[in-house]
This record gives C-alpha cells, structure tokens and sequence, in this order.
C-alpha cells in the first residue's frame, strides 16, 4: 500500500481524476458523488504527502522542487475538507474554498516530470529569468513612470482608463501588449479638439512603438537568447572540437 503513494504513475492518475472531477463540478453538474470523491481525492493527497515526508524526511521532501510544488498546493487547498459540512452553509461561506480547491488543479502540471529534457527547458527558463529579471523591472518602471504622466494629462478627459494612477499604469501596459490600444487615443480625441486628438494619437502611436514593438522584441529576443543559450554552447564546443580536429589533420601534413 505504501508503493501507491511512492508510485508517480499511480498519484499522476489520480491527480488526473481529481482535475476531471473539478473540470465536471465547475461545468454545473453538483452531484454528491463528485463532492465524495474530491474529499476522497484530498485525503489521499495528504497520506501521500505524510508517507513521502516519511520516506525522504522533511528536508528531503521539501528540497525536492516537484514536491514542493505538491506540498503548497495540497496544504493551500485543505479547506476543501470542509465541503461536506455544505448543509450548514448558511453558517460558513464556502466560496473561498472552493476557489482554493480549484488550486489543485494545477498539480497536474506534474505531469511536465515525465516529459524528456524537461529538466533543461526549466534550468533554461530560470537562467532566463535571471538575465532578464533586470530589464523587466526598468520595463515596469517605465510603465509606472508613464503611467503616473498619463493620469496627470489625461484623468479629465479619459478617467475610464487614466483616472487614478492604478488604472493609470494598467492602460499603459495594455498599450504595450497591443491589445485595443487604439480605443484610448480614440476616446481622448472625441473628448478634446481636433489637434489635441492628432497630437494625443501620435503620442500613443509613439508610446506603442517604444513600449509595444520595441520594448516587447527586446525583452523577449533577451529571454529566447537565454532560453537557447544550452544549445549555442553545444553548438560551439562541437565547431571548436571540429576545428581542432582540423588543425590536428593539417599539422600531420
């Protein structure tokens, strides 16, 4: 019995009926068998977590990345054994336990585990977060920044986007993701003049341009050069192999 809760391929299923479970609850259906078996579900989640905290002890099993990741999920969604109390739910209010429920969903991203490279491709991606974890702070520095400019000139004439600083900064980003943007000069240029509705477009084709296009391709042209960097080296440590080989064949000649 103690094999199951050891056995990857054995909680993946199980991971993989408690998400079905939650995807057919969040669809409407409300039998009490699907509240049975999501209880059920995080019960054997947590035996699972206390037989590994006996196999690998507490550090072993936390030092793990993969546990780790588990072990938040499960202990953030304990709640959810409260919802077989729902007959006194006039009593408690179960709506943020449910949605703390929902969180173990995402357990079965473990599945990630069992794909090949998949430890390359997160050593890749952390390497890219480091290098372009500074870039993206002066990116959202800047985002405030203009954020905080455009509520100074534009919280009269457009407060649904520009009226405090928060909504400020949000339309600003989503200038730069390209998403609608041109509904913001839009609407500041039918609330002014002709000609400070032109120059408001051309500051926001300007903004869009900087932070949108150029700012975007920079970040993302920094993190797929991080992403990929494993592989140039590869691709580096064989020309040199090669090159050398090279001068050893013209050297013996």
């Amino acid at each position: 019995m103690r094999r199951l809760f050891l056995n990857d391929k054995f909680v993946m299923a199980i991971i993989l009926i408690n998400a079905i479970c939650i995807f057919v609850q969040e669809s409407g259906v409300t039998h009490p068998s699907l509240t049975m078996l999501d209880f059920w579900c995080t019960i054997f989640f947590i035996i699972e977590m206390v037989v590994k905290h006996q196999e690998y002890g507490i550090h072993g099993y936390w030092a793990d990345g993969w546990n780790m990741f588990d072990g938040i999920l499960v202990i953030v969604s304990l709640p959810s054994l409260l919802i077989p109390l729902a007959v006194f739910s006039n009593a408690f209010n179960f709506s943020v336990v449910l949605s703390l429920r929902l969180l173990r969903a995402l357990r079965f991203l473990r599945v990630l585990h069992f794909f090949p490279n998949v430890t390359q491709l997160v050593d890749g991606f952390k390497r890219a977060m480091k290098q372009s974890g500074a870039v993206l702070v002066c990116y959202f520095i800047i985002i405030v920044i203009f954020g905080i400019i455009n509520c100074s000139l534009f919280k009269e004439t457009a407060p649904d986007y520009f009226g405090t600083p928060m909504r400020a900064i949000y339309s600003v980003f989503r200038i730069c993701t390209v998403e609608g943007w041109y509904e913001i000069p839009d609407e500041i240029a039918q609330a002014t003049s002709p000609i400070i509705g032109s120059i408001s477009r051309f500051y926001f084709c300007l903004l869009l341009i900087a932070g949108g296009i150029i700012g975007m391709s920079f970040i993302n042209s920094i993190f797929v050069d991080a992403m990929v960097e494993d592989n140039n080296d590869d691709i580096k440590e064989q020309l040199n192999r090669i090159e050398q080989k090279l001068k050893e064949i013209d050297e013996k000649r």
